[in-house]
């Protein structure tokens, strides 16, 4: 193409350009053409004509992941990821509709049984599964049985399941006990080849978020301290499933060699172990399993048994607008789900500022009584961790008693914030403490030399460029690295004299179970570092008792979101709901595929959130299991 011929290239990028508005009018038309088919669904969706037959079965068919506080989920960002085949995520379920929905169901005449469907259970930790398990012991408690089939149970799902009458398993089905395990991805030999160099700060003997970057391998102090909390979930899970079906400990698979002699008495059939070993009680197809509930419930005009789903019944008995009677006092809970990010968060994540401001819209409503802070966080931002903990802090000077309740994981800064309350309740299989702080920085001064880039220039100061990331391109002088070395030895000493004030406890106290150790509740309670054992529910009661009510409800405090955020919410989440979005679904060849790019992605997501001001984190790595 010649400089002589501007006709040329005037017509070249002249259809370039041509082209581009034709795909930008095509992109704005379909996804305004998809607004209005969701608009028509949302306005079109009538739960109203859902009803119950008097003789019926609730089908619990719990599909997704069992949460504390759902996540807030763009939906143009949905809708753009689905069309260009982005992996999605699973849907979230809230253990507290779960609970309501079984206990409503327990005093409905018209419910006679459940049928717990747990083949769409993704995920949900040891402490959601017994907040649901004992609302399905209540249910029973009212002479209603309970009744579980499924083809294949996962340790999650099959520790639901034991709360049943009744386990059925598809005759080619299998139940796949594996045990609790923690394995993070190492990158050290990856970052090298990259030629990024990492610079950690720390303090904390145990403190072993950070050894991904350092080592291609978990160190043997960490091995030692992970085993003791990951076999304490185990025993509880053995000891809790082992009661409720009347069998030993023992009866677990926990070698190969037991595997397999196993798989050789029942002949290579895994449905068989099951039924020998007493972990269901029968094997059925699914027309028997269908037949059986339709002499108990009767059958229906689809020739199936007389049922309500999860979603349909939770739509009657769960109004989308809570009604917040103005005249009786008040048990605020504020949920803290996520990972402890400086600033504010949409819901799923904690954010300082946000958090604070839900802490501080309950200290300033006089008819708030009481707080319970719920946890499930791994922590994060040393900065926005004790942001939120001034408001606590304020909370109680106010008059006003905070409970600290732990969810699944109230580790790092998820202990952080829970410290300074009244009181810290966690469930026996909470996984907190986790004590410790540090400091992570990558530069890519060998990488941009290997690329023959170069950042150079002049300063005023030595300092000049720090805020401005100079660092990343230059790397850390000795200086550097001891000024961010000092900072990080600071923050773990206000870490421990802050848990040591608020516990009445020595600060060398603290620091004898600190050092970045992790436990259990159980354990956690023999240290000092909780009060309690207990549930959500547990910790309501613990926080009105102390603001000696009797007469009260309970207000969640959650994240505002603006009137039009509030709108989209609502028609895309009918649009889901009615099936109009796409549902995710996932192949047992993709299983472990997906497991490494879901923890590529969560670890480099986990980095990218990292924005404390001063690269200080109270955060806990391991805390993820499997």
């Amino acid at each position: 193409m010649s400089a002589d011929n501007p006709g040329i290239i005037s017509r070249f990028f002249g259809g370039i350009w041509r082209g581009y508005k034709v795909f930008r009018s095509i992109f704005w038309n379909v996804l305004f053409i998809l607004l209005i088919i969701f608009l028509i669904v949302a306005f079109t969706s009538d739960k109203g004509g859902v009803e119950v037959p008097n003789r019926s079965a609730l089908v619990l068919n719990l599909n997704g992941v069992l949460v504390e506080e759902q996540r807030f989920v763009d939906p143009f960002t949905t809708i753009i990821n689905d069309s260009v085949g982005g992996q999605q995520e699973p849907a979230e379920i809230l253990v507290t509709d779960v609970v309501k929905v079984i206990q409503h169901a327990a005093t409905d005449q018209r419910i006679q049984s459940i049928v717990l469907d747990v083949s769409g259970l993704r995920g949900g930790s040891l402490d959601k599964l017994h907040a649901i398990g004992q609302a399905l012991d209540e249910f029973k408690a009212q002479d209603k049985p309970i009744y579980t089939r499924g083809a294949f149970y996962s340790q999650n799902q099959y520790y639901l399941a034991s709360y049943a009458n009744e386990i059925h398993l598809d005759p080619m089905g299998a139940v796949i006990l594996e045990g609790y395990g923690t394995f993070p991805m190492f990158y050290k030999s990856a970052l090298e080849k990259l030629k990024i160099n990492t610079h950690v700060f720390r303090v904390g003997t145990y403190k072993s978020a950070v050894e991904p970057f350092l080592r291609d391998d978990m160190s043997e102090e960490v091995k030692e301290v992970n085993l003791v909390w990951l076999q304490d979930l185990w025993s509880s899970y053995k000891a809790s499933v082992g009661e409720r079906r009347g069998f030993s400990v023992d009866t677990f698979i926990e070698t190969y060699d037991a595997f397999y002699q196993q798989l050789v008495d029942a002949e290579g059939d895994m449905a068989q172990i099951a039924l020998n070993t007493g972990m269901v009680d029968a094997l059925t197809t699914q027309n028997e399993f269908r037949q059986m509930m339709i002499e108990h419930v009767g059958q229906n005009e689809q020739h199936t048994y007389n049922h309500v789903s999860f979603d349909d019944y939770r739509s009657l008995i769960i109004p989308k607008t809570q009604f917040d009677n103005p005249l009786t006092d008040k048990v605020a809970v504020v949920v803290a789900r996520g990972m402890i990010i400086d600033g504010s968060a949409k819901a799923g994540t904690i954010g300082g500022d946000s958090t604070a401001a839900m802490l501080r819209r309950a200290r300033h409503d006089d008819k708030v009584k009481a707080v319970v802070l719920r946890i499930d966080s791994g922590g994060g931002s040393a900065f926005a961790s004790e942001i939120i903990g001034r408001e606590i802090t304020a909370l109680r000077e106010a008059g006003k008693p905070v409970i600290a309740s732990m969810g699944a994981v109230a580790a790092s800064g998820g202990y952080w914030i829970a410290a300074p309350a009244n009181e810290i309740w966690a469930s026996p299989t909470t996984i907190t403490g986790s004590i410790g702080i540090f400091g992570l920085f990558h530069t890519l001064e060998d990488s941009f030399n290997a690329l023959g880039l170069n950042v150079d220039g002049v300063g005023t100061t030595e300092l000049a460029g720090l805020s401005g990331g100079l660092p990343l391109f230059k790397g850390l002088a000795a200086r550097e690295k001891d000024i961010f070395q000092l900072m990080i030895e600071r923050g773990y000493t206000e870490f421990l004299t802050m848990v040591a004030n608020n516990r009445d406890m020595t600060i060398a106290e603290v620091d004898e179970v600190a050092q970045g150790r992790v436990f259990t509740g159980e354990r956690a309670l023999e240290y000092g570092l909780v009060d309690q054992l207990g549930g959500y529910d547990d910790a309501i009661a613990a926080a009105a008792d102390l603001a000696g009510l009797t007469n009260y409800d309970v207000k969640v405090i959650g994240h505002q979101l603006s009137s039009f955020e509030q709108m989209i919410v609502d028609i895309f989440g009918g649009a889901a709901n009615s099936g109009w979005l796409p549902q995710g679904m996932i192949s047992p060849e993709r299983a472990a595929l997906n497991r490494v790019t879901k923890q590529l992605r969560h670890d480099f997501v986990t980095l990218s959130q990292f924005n404390d001001p001063q690269g200080m984190y109270a955060f806990c790595l391991v805390c993820m299991i499997d």
